[in-house]
């Protein structure tokens, strides 16, 4: 006789978040009214209630916020040692570890992402990079730049809305290690959690001006980048708007890195285990709602055992759990907001006009909010755009091979460049076929793994510099005399 089991909810509290109606700019250490611009709301995407109104920064703002950065590193920071900096990063820390649990209800509740995947992968990483980049602040001569080098001075920094408080730290911890003062503006659908990381920086009482943070729209983002008195650059977000900020500072002498876009590709080869590659592949596609740019969204499946692989695959899908992000049974949580939404609905629709098919994950998708079944799409070919573009959501496209030459072509037939995975049960054919591809990380026989001392970047399309490990410091300083 078969049984089933159904799952209580087991709700995280929302009582533990205890969220303003309205927020300020945080600007030379202080939060404050804007002086241009206008206010926004924020909202829950699972529920498309208002979280809070936050204000928008126009370019009074953003110029109040560099110059607040500008004295901060004249007057303070440049002249502070590195033990004593890595002394103030080591307890920013501490401090989120000990505020862990409100701050992964609170990225939960601004983003969408399940509560399991912000209390057990975002918060711990990071506070794992705050550890890590203390740990560097006063051994900057051995980054590889030689004895002594310097920061840049002012750093610009514009973040993503898929992880909102780990890439803030990605960015925030190696420029502060670094020597240099930052300004960050957090994305405009998933503000809160930077401006609670700014309370933090109060109550670790980090001197005024070396962290500013100011919410607003691309416009604020254009302002802050663009900016005269800015001396880094450091943007993570879609390809389209990476080379528009390429562009605007072509000429000046700003230091760039850029996180972009991804496709990548997948590749489960004929010797794989099949269900530890299956469960690497609902990882790689969709943790977070596939709302990662390293993503899984390609997968490469040798051709005889391709069968075997999508009926495992659809049956793993079938037991996934849809539904509130609070909820800590919850697999897939919501869609970021309803333009991105848009987006997914549009490019799962060219999937099947262009003859691809269809099969989601049977499951109730709730009344309000904004939410997509995972989905996996078979008979894909490479002229298909969901095969070509990044979908940034939990929509799996499947193609096979039979030659590893054949995988290795299909893998880089991309414009991009960031990640990619490798299935298999011969190490020398890990080494062989990762030789080969044109990605900056490349896991095997696991997705979607970090750590703050392994650097993370891409090649072509994907960007280039890299955040992370000895690699990512070296974006925040220059050689001593430059």
């Amino acid at each position: 006789m078969n049984q089933s089991f159904e799952y209580s909810p087991a709700p995280e509290s929302r009582a533990i978040v205890n969220l303003a109606t309205s927020y300020g700019l945080f600007i030379d250490g202080k939060f404050a009214q804007g002086q241009d611009g206008a206010p926004f709301k924020t909202i829950d995407p699972a529920t498309e209630e208002v979280l809070a109104e936050v204000w928008g920064a126009g370019p009074k703002d953003v110029n109040r916020a560099v110059t607040a950065a500008r004295k901060a590193y004249n007057q303070t920071w440049r002249k502070t040692s590195g033990r004593e900096r890595g002394k103030y990063l080591y307890r920013i820390a501490r401090i989120i570890q000990e505020r862990s649990r409100e701050l992964a209800v609170l990225e939960s509740l601004d983003n969408g992402k399940p509560i399991r995947e912000s209390r057990d992968v975002d918060i711990p990483l990071v506070a794992a990079h705050f550890f890590y980049h203390a740990g560097w602040a006063d051994k900057l001569d051995y980054v590889g730049l030689g004895s002594s080098p310097s920061a840049y001075g002012v750093a610009a920094q514009v973040i993503p809305w898929n992880f909102p408080l780990l890439m803030l730290a990605w960015k925030v911890a190696p420029a502060l290690a670094a020597g240099n003062t930052v300004v960050l503006k957090p994305a405009e659908t998933t503000p809160l959690s930077a401006l609670w990381f700014a309370e933090i920086c109060q109550q670790a009482e980090l001197p005024n001006g070396v962290v500013n943070i100011i919410t607003g729209d691309g416009a604020t983002g254009a302002a802050l980048v663009s900016h005269p008195d800015v001396d880094k650059v450091a943007f993570t977000g879609s390809t389209e708007v990476g080379r528009q900020i390429a562009i605007s500072i072509a000429g000046t002498k700003k230091s760039l890195t850029l996180e972009l876009g991804g496709k990548a590709a997948n590749i489960v080869f004929d010797d794989a285990p099949i269900d530890q590659a299956v469960e690497g592949i609902v990882n790689g596609i969709f943790f977070n709602q596939g709302h990662v740019c390293c993503a899984g969204s390609r997968l490469l499946v040798q051709e005889s055992i391709a069968d075997a692989v999508i009926d495992s695959l659809k049956r793993r899908l079938s037991t996934l759990r849809l539904g509130d992000p609070l909820d800590k049974n919850t697999d897939i949580g919501a869609i970021n907001s309803a333009p991105q939404l848009a987006k997914i609905v549009e490019l799962a629709k060219s999937g099947e006009l262009d003859g691809a098919n269809k099969w989601q994950a049977p499951c109730q998708i709730p009344e309000k909010g904004y939410w997509f079944a995972p989905t996996v799409f078979t008979n894909v070919t490479q002229s298909h755009r969901i095969a070509r573009e990044e979908i940034f959501g939990p929509v799996l496209s499947t193609l096979t091979f039979r030659t590893p030459s054949e995988a290795v072509e299909k893998a880089n037939n991309t414009p991009f460049g960031l990640s990619a995975g490798i299935w298999t049960e011969k190490g020398s054919r890990i080494l062989q076929i990762a030789s080969q591809l044109k990605a900056g990380v490349i896991w095997a026989n696991t997705f979607n793994r970090f750590d703050p001392a392994s650097p993370f970047g891409g090649f072509k399309e994907s960007g280039y510099g890299r955040e992370g490990g000895r690699q990512g410091m070296l974006g925040y300083l220059r050689p001593r005399g430059k």
